[in-house]
């Protein structure tokens, strides 16, 4: 019986989650490029735009391709209020160990570019290069010093405040746990010991993530492959057409990189 490939797999966690994912295995004439994994955003899902498009693209290549929804995200099991960057940073981890094959290359877009330093670090025998989109290492520190008096205080006090979403109708619904958890895993305050080429994306009309804070992380990298690429007018998503394009060169770019090193 076929698979409908519309219809995600899931892998289960040994705390009882159900992480949703695509997988497309390599082909033969994919050589030996390296895997793509996608991570997404905070309060993102697999099924976004840059996600798709990667898809597509590599798959037209015959090269591997990962997407998955962290747990309390889209088709993932769990409730988004109960997660933290620390259960996050397990989910990619899990997804990278056991359902991909050979090296990788991680694709993090927003806080997805933070919980891909994070498996990394973890794993970096499985990782074969970095592409950053708008990455928001830390962004806990600076969504926290960003509520007013009030929010922090309704925070300490109720354990949770609602924070208004620009991509949604739906708000945010921030966490104690969340701000508290996501301190123990911070990574700018030292060096980054991350020996792989790394390529970074970032919009300079970015309202989210202050498009400075990518050269912070260059800064940080012991790499020394690393490229920066600012967007005059891209926002923080860089999902418009010529930002995607961009997208698949820099993956076609560091993919045969890596393939030729090796």
């Amino acid at each position: 019986m076929s698979v409908d490939p519309e219809t995600p797999r899931t892998l289960a966690r040994g705390d009882g989650t159900k992480l949703a994912y695509h997988h497309s295995p390599s082909t033969e004439g994919a050589g030996s490029l390296p895997g793509v994994v996608f991570l997404g955003g905070f309060m993102s899902d697999m099924s976004g735009t840059k996600a798709i498009r990667l898809e597509a693209f590599c798959r037209s290549r015959g090269q591997q391709f990962t997407r998955f929804d962290y747990r309390g995200h889209g088709q993932s099991s769990g409730a988004f209020r109960e997660g933290t960057i620390g259960l996050w940073a397990d989910d990619a981890a899990a997804v990278l160990t056991e359902v991909t094959r050979g090296p990788q290359i991680l694709v993090g877009s927003s806080m997805g570019g933070w919980i891909m330093l994070l498996a990394a670090l973890r794993h970096p025998e499985r990782v074969a290069g970095l592409i950053g989109i708008a990455p928001a290492p830390d962004f806990v520190v600076r969504m926290y010093e960003s509520f007013t008096p009030e929010m922090q205080t309704a925070l300490q006090r109720d354990g949770h405040v609602l924070r208004p979403s620009e991509y949604s109708d739906e708000p945010y619904t921030i966490t104690r746990e969340l701000i508290e958890e996501g301190r123990r895993h911070l990574l700018l305050e030292g060096p980054l010991d991350l020996d792989v080429p790394v390529r970074i994306l970032h919009g300079m009309r970015d309202d989210a993530v202050p498009w400075e804070l990518s050269i912070r992380i260059m800064e940080r990298l012991a790499s020394r492959d690393v490229r920066v690429t600012f967007i005059k007018d891209g926002d923080h998503r860089l999902s418009e057409e010529p930002d995607l394009d961009l997208l698949c060169a820099t993956v076609a770019e560091l993919s045969g990189s890596v393939a030729g090193a090796r």
